[in-house]
């Protein structure tokens, strides 16, 4: 009899083991996180049929025009999180500023907090292009039984005790590491259970593909024009394919799988970089670093940067080892 593959629960309970504060609670915040991820499928797929593309109306403390998806993602998670008595604050890209979550299930004396981007890359929700949730999980340094102060948010990602992101694609895919490894797990929709499909991913020490926006090429630091160049170049295993989706979480997931390098820089117009350290670059260092890969600023190992504030942000380069390498010699 053909034997079906392992669930996610089940493997998660299966994987207790390997996770030194093991007790229980992380199990749960995963589950809470897999339940949470299917109702943003489900809305997901509704698009186009539903009122849920387009914009809210509202600019969120990024700057950015919040879509309605982005609003719906956002609650879902949070309402999730908080009901479930399993976490004991959150950082979202959608919110200024931390989340306490206190109440009647004195869930001060929780262990963990979560930091989150609900939907990465929802400008590309209204013309069907995949989307993504990224999300990091600490255990807290203020004392328990306290509220949770900034100091719990602002820890080196090389303090995370998991991240993941989940793919809303062609197939919802959740992709999850807790410092053993990296996992990939497909939603079945008929059923609503995801099923191991992605074991033990290991990223290509080098690829033929770079993702970079390059129509803010001008605007580029030359070192990294002079990569750029060098992608281009026909010589050796070269010229590398062009491929952008303008989600992280997609274009991330396609190098992790087949090889690649991911690229935002700094420029004239963003000095600091784009991306988010706390909540997009240190969840998907961890990932890439589980699997094999590099993530750095273009200087230093990202998870060794001890952030200064919730939405920091920084120039991010993830993706095969010796791609990566490749582009920091570029910008010595």
């Amino acid at each position: 009899m053909k034997q079906h593959p392992q669930t996610l629960g089940e493997f998660i309970i299966s994987n207790q083991k390997d996770f030194e504060y093991s007790s229980g609670e992380l199990t749960r915040l995963l589950n809470c996180i897999r339940l949470a991820a299917k109702v943003v499928n489900h809305e997901i797929r509704q698009a186009g049929l539903v009122d849920i593309t387009g914009t809210i109306g509202n600019v969120n403390v990024q700057g950015e025009e919040q879509k309605k998806l982005d609003v719906f993602a956002n609650n879902v998670f949070i309402n999730a999180l908080t009901n479930r008595n399993i976490v004991c604050g959150i950082v979202s890209e959608e919110n200024e500023d931390f989340i306490t979550i206190s109440g009647a299930n004195n869930a001060h004396r929780n262990k963990y907090v979560v930091v989150m981007d609900p939907l990465d890359g929802s400008s590309n929700i209204d013309v069907g292009v995949s989307v993504g949730t990224v999300f990091g999980i600490y255990r807290r340094v203020s004392p328990e039984g306290t509220p949770v102060t900034k100091e719990d948010f602002i820890q080196a990602g090389n303090l995370q005790v998991a991240a993941g992101y989940v793919i809303y694609g062609t197939s919802t895919i959740l992709v999850y590491t807790t410092g053993n490894g990296v996992n990939g797990f497909t939603l079945n929709p008929a059923i609503g259970t995801y099923y191991l499909s992605h074991p033990n991913i290991r990223i290509p020490r080098r690829g033929h593909v770079y993702s970079i926006n390059e129509g803010n090429y001008v605007h580029f630091p030359q070192g990294v024009k002079d990569y750029i160049k060098y992608c281009q170049r026909e010589e050796d295993d070269r010229p590398y394919t062009s491929r952008y989706i303008g989600s992280m979480v997609s274009d991330i997931h396609r190098n992790l799988l087949q090889g690649g390098i991911y690229i935002y820089p700094k420029s004239n117009e963003r000095e600091d970089g784009k991306l988010r350290l706390v909540y997009e670059c240190n969840p998907v260092a961890f990932i890439v670093e589980q699997a094999g890969g590099v993530a750095t600023d273009g200087h230093r190992r990202i998870l060794d940067i001890k952030p200064t504030d919730i939405h920091q942000r920084v120039p991010l380069f993830a993706g095969s080892s010796e791609m990566v390498k490749e582009a920091m010699d570029f910008l010595k």
